[in-house]
């Protein structure tokens, strides 16, 4: 594909080397609320997902009172221990500034809410770095596209113009929706043989590799 001119990466497994930590805080909050423990296949698997349909997924059988639990015990472990068991990619912030410095329009979509991605924004001093970031609290969650036609809109780009990067088959299966562009990458959450059905242009195994497949 010619150079993208906007480039809309996902945060979680893609950015930040967070999904460990994800599923340490699932199965956290699984035993604080004497809940059936989730494996961590399962935990992995829903990651991307806006975070009320993922508790579902994992809890099919609670109400929506423990539901509510769930999640807010899963946000408390989460947040207390995300500066330590959280962190970018080695190699992101450096991409970020290259593309940056190539006048490129960067974008987040991510599964996240508002108020979690700006908590990892002002941790890793990286929200100036992105033109419009989109979080599934205040759009749709993934594999739903309207994050990515509201981050065409704000930008005025189109969609041959863009690109998706992503973890997940949500990530992958939202831009196809569009018939957006689309990247995966091998070191997040999901398979590769999750990836693979969605068509993605290329998947890469580091976070190195996505320069040159952006150049």
């Amino acid at each position: 594909m010619p150079s993208p001119e906007l480039i809309i990466f996902d945060w979680d497994g893609t950015l930040m080397d967070s999904a460990a930590h994800i599923v340490d805080s699932l199965q956290q909050a699984a035993v604080d609320l004497l809940q059936p423990v989730p494996a961590a296949d399962d935990c992995r698997h829903i990651i991307g997902l806006a975070l009320p349909i993922a508790i579902q997924q994992l809890f099919p059988h609670a109400d929506d009172d423990v539901r509510e639990l769930l999640r807010q015990r899963y946000a408390w472990h989460y947040v207390a221990g995300s500066e330590e068991k959280s962190g970018l990619f080695p190699g992101a912030l450096e991409l970020l500034e290259s593309l940056l410095n190539q006048n490129r329009l960067l974008a987040v979509a991510t599964g996240k809410t508002r108020i979690g991605l700006d908590r990892v924004l002002a941790q890793t001093g990286l929200a100036d770095h992105f033109v419009i970031t989109r979080c599934a609290d205040e759009s749709a969650s993934k594999p739903d596209p309207l994050m990515l036609s509201q981050i065409l809109a704000h930008t005025g780009k189109r969609i041959d113009q863009a690109v998706m990067i992503g973890d997940t088959s949500y990530d992958l299966a939202m831009a196809k929706a569009l018939a957006m562009p689309r990247i995966g990458v091998s070191y997040g959450a999901h398979a590769v043989e999750l990836l693979l059905p969605h068509e993605p242009l290329v998947i890469v195994d580091h976070v190195s590799e996505l320069y040159n497949n952006l150049s």
